[in-house]
């Protein structure tokens, strides 16, 4: 297997596995506000914290900037309460478009958030390749593994979230209030075992 292919498929299985509850629970308090008709906005949101965590995995990596991985650690649960908690807000209001300043709001913390996630990406990826100080394949194959992960994660939402809603009848209001009350919990948990060890 060629490099590139091996960072690819770490990369995928970081993301995809129930290892990666932190980052599969935020994709999916993310997403959770928003039904398959919605694409477009959820491709601008994933869009958005795929900037984000692109950068930051990228400058951690090579060593352009040096984080604290306990911090962070910590910081991710935040991000998912902090969208869950929003989410929860809105399922009080009715579910429509809003105006073009206020929808951006959604964008920019993705964004924000997505620079946390790259760092927390970033300390895997330190701790794999070890003494190699400028991994550019490798980082760049790890990414775009991470990010076909994403897509899938993302995608599997919205489809799970097409079933409950057009086939089987859930309103719109219960799915949002019980996938972000889910992820709120875990990222609670989360929260407390980088809290509490």
């Amino acid at each position: 297997m060629s490099v590139f292919q091996t960072y690819w498929q770490l990369g995928f299985l970081h993301i995809c596995t129930p290892r990666a509850a932190d980052h599969l629970t935020f994709l999916l308090a993310l997403c959770a506000p928003y039904v398959l008709a919605d694409w477009r906005r959820v491709l601008a949101l994933v869009t958005s914290f795929t900037i984000g965590h692109s950068l930051t995995l990228a400058l951690a990596t090579l060593g352009v900037v040096s984080v604290n991985s306990t911090l962070i650690e910590a910081l991710i649960p935040l991000t998912i309460m902090v969208t869950a908690l929003a989410n929860l807000r809105k399922a009080n209001r009715v579910l429509k478009p809003r105006a073009p300043v206020l929808a951006a709001a959604p964008n920019l913390l993705a964004l924000l958030f997505g620079l946390v996630h790259g760092l927390g990406f970033s300390n895997y990826l330190r701790s794999l390749l070890g003494a190699n100080s400028r991994p550019v394949l490798e980082l760049f194959a790890f990414n775009v593994g991470v990010e076909v992960g994403q897509v899938l994660v993302v995608g599997a939402i919205l489809l799970l979230g097409l079933v409950l809603l057009r086939i089987l009848g859930v309103e719109r209001r219960d799915w949002l209030l019980t996938t972000s009350g889910a992820a709120l919990g875990i990222a609670t948990v989360l929260l407390a075992q980088q809290l509490w060890p």
